[in-house]
């Protein structure tokens, strides 16, 4: 849990936001997206293109990625008495058992079979709040059976099907590690070339891994945010990465977090102050009146409003200036959410 005045509201993070900019498919190449920079102690604003990073970025600053992998977590099956069930996987849990969301028209009970499109089953095993726990009587592994049924889990904002092409884009080009349910967004504008240019430029890169659940879209059920409980994730921060955040501070190079998701592990492995190798369970949130210290900088796409990642950018550059920047944003016509432009937040300045 965060530190802070027990006063602030999930309503005090709402913004209008017209349904036309939250973006339904991704640009054709990745690093063409725009880039809003947040200038934090002089409280400015600045319109620019994300391949602009070679310019903002410094020799010596360090790009900390999330690499995890997203699954293909959306499968369709009917229920012994023929009623269609949609399964999202929310976590796998073992190598035939994952934590899933179920939408269908009434809640299985214990002991009930969902039949797949392959002709197996998934057993019903209990439920736990809104998500059910689930055994895949399958001979080959989850990640196995995914790969073959499973589709994309596309945000519930995205009004349309999962096609072909998302396999590809609504995943990193560094992504490694399987395991998430969606992606990390603010690596989906990173290509290889810009990755070249940034690694010509002498910014030097490092990974955590931090598997997203399907939770991160659950939209928070307490008005008063010291009431909130984030969902659990894994993570990964490895030693490696530890040595490579304190050469680069000690060097006086800037560590700069792709995404929340990053800073979410990154203070998660914090113990006393220090940052530690940290390989576990996190339920962190990050909300204003928590001092952010594992990070220089956060390159992060633009939020839901009302969510804990907006909560997360307010604590890092102010909830007020956060907000003029997300105004700013509709009224130049940013895109928004998983598939639309980003931000990269300087709270030390340009």
């Amino acid at each position: 849990m965060a530190k802070t005045s027990r006063a602030l509201k999930k309503s005090d993070f709402d913004f209008a936001l017209p349904p036309e900019l939250i973006a339904q498919a991704p640009l054709p190449e990745r690093s063409a997206s725009r880039l809003l920079v947040l200038d934090v102690p002089a409280q400015r604003f600045e319109d620019r293109r994300f391949r602009d990073l070679t310019e903002l970025l410094r020799p010596g600053d360090l790009l900390v990625f999330n690499d995890t992998r997203v699954l293909p977590a959306r499968l369709y099956g009917r229920k012994e008495s023929g009623g269609a069930v949609e399964i999202l996987i929310e976590r796998v849990t073992g190598a035939h058992e994952a934590t899933v969301q179920l939408r269908v028209s009434k809640k299985p009970a214990p002991g009930a079979r969902i039949e797949l499109a392959d002709g197996s089953f998934a057993c019903v095993l209990g439920r736990e709040d809104a998500f059910f726990r689930l055994h895949f009587e399958s001979p080959e592994p989850l990640e196995k059976l995914l790969a073959k049924l499973g589709e994309m889990p596309l945000p519930p904002y995205i009004a349309r099907p999962a096609g072909a092409d998302d396999l590809e884009r609504y995943q990193t080009v560094y992504a490694r590690s399987p395991g998430a349910v969606a992606a990390p967004t603010a690596g989906l504008h990173f290509d290889e070339p810009l990755l070249d240019a940034l690694r010509a430029r002498g910014v030097d890169a490092g990974y955590v891994t931090l598997h997203v659940g399907a939770g991160t879209f659950q939209p928070m059920r307490t008005e008063h945010l010291h009431e909130h409980r984030m969902h659990r994730e894994w993570l990964n921060v490895g030693a490696a990465l530890v040595e490579k955040i304190q050469r680069t501070r000690a060097a006086g190079g800037r560590v700069i977090a792709v995404g929340t998701t990053v800073v979410r592990a990154l203070e998660s492995a914090i113990v006393d102050g220090v940052l530690r190798p940290f390989a576990g369970e996190t339920q962190i949130f990050i909300f204003p009146g928590y001092h952010i210290t594992s990070i220089d900088g956060l390159i992060t796409n633009f939020h839901l409003p009302q969510s804990t990642l907006l909560m997360l950018v307010s604590a890092l550059a102010g909830r007020e200036f956060v907000l003029a920047a997300y105004r700013h944003a509709v009224a130049q016509r940013y895109r928004f959410f998983s598939y639309g432009d980003a931000m990269l937040i300087l709270p030390h300045g340009v």
